[in-house]
């Protein structure tokens, strides 16, 4: 029985002997192999692995996938103005040397995290301090973010990491300068608007002058033409006339008598006093020629 039992305990206890000496390596993962305290091996390739049992020799994991910092609030920097501005940005980055990566951080990712801010933090103070509002904002933004990127990755090798990517998600003023460049903003919109007023109420009054000008042209032109038309007609009439008063001057007299006699009593209201014997009632007075 007591022979039974060695057994079982020696079996049980070289079973996990072995089971100490074997480990998987994941895909997504690097295993760094100690041996008394100094790294003996850095594993990348996933599989089946095998070590000495502890205390001989020791395995940590580190993540070889790209990992992002993004902090929640947005730093505050200084431009070459002199002027504060807030800047949001996040890092893309990896373990590109896991031996390195652990002997700077011994395998801690908050130290490691913590490292790589810094490093970032300075990147941007040492390139926007050297730019203006304008040019962080806008006019240079891709410049900025490559010469930032440039010098993280120069720092980021010196600990084993490699920098993927760096990008700045937001630029803006700080609350006291946006409240001032809004009032800016808004001051020149104001005087762009009343310059366009002005401009418009200008070429409006040049227009209406144009306007009037032609009115008056044309219903002089139309006068000058309506004063001629009408010459021509009064011209006309007074050659039918003396043509009339050539051929019958008396049935002309006659006429133009009639038409008179139209004209004045042409409404029973009308009122005339002459001399009934003058010559303007001289057809009133029998059937021939002046009242004979």
């Amino acid at each position: 029985m007591n022979r039974l039992i060695t057994i079982l305990v020696t079996g049980f206890v070289a079973l996990m002997v072995l089971s100490s000496t074997v480990f998987v390596v994941d895909q997504r993962r690097y295993a760094i192999v100690f041996a008394l305290g100094s790294v003996k091996e850095v594993i990348s390739s996933p599989g089946l692995h095998f070590k000495l049992p502890p205390p001989f020799q020791n395995v940590i994991y580190l993540d070889k996938r790209i990992m992002t910092i993004d902090s929640p609030d947005a730093d505050r920097f200084i431009t070459a103005e002199k002027m504060n501005i807030l800047v949001d940005a996040f890092v893309k980055w990896r373990i590109a040397e896991p031996r390195l990566y652990f002997v700077s951080f011994g395998g801690d990712e908050g130290r490691a995290r913590d490292r790589m801010s810094q490093i970032v933090k300075a990147a941007m103070n040492d390139e926007i301090t050297k730019r203006t509002v304008r040019e962080v904002i806008s006019g240079q933004r891709g410049a900025v973010m490559e010469a930032i990127r440039a010098k993280v990755v120069k720092e980021a090798k010196q600990i084993g990491v490699d920098i993927v990517d760096v990008r700045l998600k937001r630029v803006d003023y700080v609350e006291q300068i946006n409240n001032s460049v809004y009032e800016r903003m808004k001051a020149e919109r104001t005087r762009v608007a009343n310059e366009l007023r002005s401009t418009g109420a200008a070429e409006s009054e040049k227009i209406r002058a144009d306007a009037d000008r032609q009115r008056t042209v044309i219903l002089a032109e139309a006068y000058k033409e309506a004063e001629s038309m009408k010459g021509e007609g009064d011209a006309k009439a007074s050659q039918i006339y003396a043509d009339a008063f050539g051929r019958n001057p008396e049935f002309y007299k006659f006429y133009r008598s009639l038409e008179a006699y139209r004209s004045s009593f042409k409404n029973r209201s009308d009122v005339l006093v002459v001399d009934p014997n003058s010559e303007f009632f001289k057809y009133f007075k029998g059937n021939g020629p002046a009242g004979k």
